[in-house]
């Protein structure tokens, strides 16, 4: 397979590091990536770190091991554009046959970098890790799972459940990433759009041990929210659906006053009936129009053009050009 083709080339293998306020683990990423060079001495390691505006000293910690090893290239963004970004210039900038995207605070396991090497060597463009466990709270789990089942079921594209970013791709992987340049990004489900040959392999994840997670709830919900709205119109049919029942149920109870007061003779319950039918329709109205607005936000967001970032610095150097 691609393994003895390759047999004769020392092949470079890039491992994207994004990082937000991480300046604690340092250290445990300097000895995982030694560890890495050392159990893996076939391939050209690069170590490429991506300072996403942290206010603290991470970018000092690139800058430091940038000078003390040369396997580590560091990426300074303008400020804080969030990870799905921070990946965005990763792949601009990785250099090698391969990418490996971890967290920055280790809690991806190195152990199974041979494994997604072997897959990659035996001809898969895309190695996913599936976590066999998490560490998360019953309700980040169950609300995870959801999420995952609602966006198998609504989108034509087949999304890998407990799946994150934590993978290895293959240079055409990131050359397919690297044309899609929209700013309202979810790379979870762009990994599944852009096809190639997958192979999914499991791992524990380990404990945080320094630093704290950087993911809000609201972050969480909106990274749900792009990742529903990118690759599906559901909501905007579910909206479509509940309007057209509502209206036959409307319709239905019109014709049931009718028949009640001109036959019967009953007397119509006035206002309770109108406000519980406006509230209801008042509510279904703002429903419609806010899954609508939601959508128009992000053309908004779109077709402004704009680059998806900006950087200080590639490795010190202020006169780099973006790569867009």
């Amino acid at each position: 397979m691609r393994e003895k083709i390759r047999e004769k080339i020392r092949e470079k293998i890039t491992i994207l590091l994004p990082a937000y306020n991480e300046e604690a683990s340092f250290p445990l990423i300097h000895d995982c990536m030694n560890k890495v060079i050392k159990d893996n001495p076939g391939y050209d390691w690069e170590f490429l770190l991506v300072n996403d505006g942290s206010t603290d000293n991470t970018l000092q910690q690139m800058i430091r091991l940038h000078r003390e090893d040369p396997h580590f290239n560091y990426i300074d963004l303008s400020r804080n554009y969030g990870k799905e970004i921070a990946m965005m210039a990763g792949f601009d900038y990785a250099k090698g046959d391969a990418l490996i995207i971890m967290d920055a605070d280790m809690q991806h396991p190195i152990d199974v970098i041979p494994e997604m090497i072997h897959w990659w060597n035996e001809g898969y463009d895309d190695v996913y890790a599936e976590r066999r466990q998490s560490n998360e709270g019953w309700l980040k789990r169950k609300t995870s799972q959801w999420y995952y089942r609602l966006l198998q079921h609504t989108t034509k594209v087949p999304i890998q459940k407990n799946t994150g970013d934590f993978r290895l791709l293959d240079r055409s992987c990131i050359e397919a990433l690297k044309q899609m340049r929209e700013t309202e990004r979810n790379t979870k489900g762009m990994y599944s759009w852009i096809g190639f040959r997958k192979k999914g392999i499991y791992y524990d994840q380990k404990e945080r041990v320094a630093g704290a997670s950087k993911w809000s709830t609201s972050a969480l919900i909106n990274l749900a929210m792009n990742g529903i709205m990118s690759y599906t119109t559901a909501p905007l049919r579910i909206a479509t659906f509940t309007g057209f029942v509502v209206s036959i149920v409307a319709f239905i109870y019109l014709i049931y006053i009718l028949i009640t007061t001109m036959i019967y003779g009953d007397p119509v319950a006035g206002y309770p009936t109108i406000m519980v039918t406006m509230l209801f329709l008042g509510g279904m109205i703002l429903l419609g129009m806010g899954i609508l607005g939601e959508y128009i936000g992000r053309i908004f967001n779109e077709v402004k053009g704009r680059p998806g970032y900006f950087i200080n610095s590639y490795n010190g150097e202020r006169n780099t050009i973006n790569r867009i």
